[in-house]
């Protein structure tokens, strides 16, 4: 979550709420749908980190059997927004958009307007709005919106302007694919943020999915990503709360000790993902075996 603290205003550092815990949302969502769609993976499981941040686990064996220069195209292939801390402008479509960036920001506009506008407020200062202004392509439309970056309008508002403006100077332009610009200021806004270095090192080290962050003491437990939406990462349960629950219990003594605390529908769910991997595992079996 660090990663957004350019774009992200409600929170910063290690410190996250509902609010800004919408742009794991949207990572989860955008991540699994091009995993699936555009890798052709299958069995993936997404995991809290337990404090601030998301881990995607990928069980196929054409996934477990990439090598390093593997792994890292695909992080490549899934990384837009590329610069440093001193470049403005990180995304840049060139031409005809790729069907998975098409799919990206039809997946953002889902949670615009209540991440950026509602709770980010993202043009609420002059400041906010030279910083947007300045993902456009340069000596563009900046010179022109001197006045509306200073205007007293609601966000929504001004976005609404924002993008007008950009359509006229675009269509008295003629440029080729107009709405290019307004998706990269939307891709650089909210596309998700990968670890690289994590994500093609096969030696760096993971939190396995049930380990304790050693920070918030909360478990690090999958959920799925169709239901990411009624994730909520502070309702899960920390080690301390999870061991007073099985000391109340006063159910059935045969029950086992997880079923006893809120941990026993993430362990379900972990259950059924390794009984998928193993079918899975099983059938390519069959097919790779040869009979005489």
């Amino acid at each position: 979550m660090t990663d957004y603290d350019e774009v992200r205003y409600c929170c910063s550092d290690a410190k996250i709420c509902s609010d800004c815990w919408v742009f794991m949302k949207i990572a989860v969502r955008i991540i699994d749908e091009a995993l699936k769609h555009d890798f052709g993976f299958k069995n993936l499981l997404w995991v809290y980190s337990g404090r601030r941040g998301v881990h995607c686990w990928i069980a196929d064996e054409s996934a477990r059997k990439l090598t390093n220069n593997g792994r890292g195209a695909i992080a490549d292939y899934l990384s837009l927004v590329i610069g440093g801390d001193q470049q403005a402008k990180k995304v840049t479509i060139p031409g005809i958009p790729h069907p998975s960036i098409k799919r990206s920001v039809n997946i953002i506009s889902r949670y615009f307007e209540e991440l950026m506008i509602d709770s980010q407020d993202f043009l609420g200062t002059p400041e906010k709005c030279q910083k947007v202004l300045s993902m456009f392509p340069a000596k563009t439309i900046q010179d022109d919106l001197q006045s509306w970056a200073t205007s007293h309008q609601d966000s929504k508002t001004k976005w609404n302007k924002l993008k007008d403006a950009w359509s006229t100077f675009a269509k008295k332009r003629k440029l080729k694919n107009e709405n290019n610009a307004i998706y990269e200021v939307v891709l650089q806004l909210c596309y998700p943020r990968l670890d690289v270095n994590v994500t093609k090192g096969l030696n760096h080290l993971l939190k396995s999915p049930f380990s304790v962050h050693p920070k918030t003491g909360r478990v690090c437990v999958p959920f799925l990503a169709q239901s990411v939406d009624n994730f909520d990462p502070f309702s899960v349960p920390t080690l301390k709360e999870t061991i007073a629950e099985v000391d109340n219990w006063s159910g059935d003594s045969t029950v086992l000790d997880y079923a006893k605390t809120s941990l026993k529908p993430s362990i379900d769910l972990f259950k059924k993902f390794v009984r998928s991997c193993e079918r899975e595992n099983t059938e390519e079996n069959k097919e790779n075996s040869m009979s005489w």
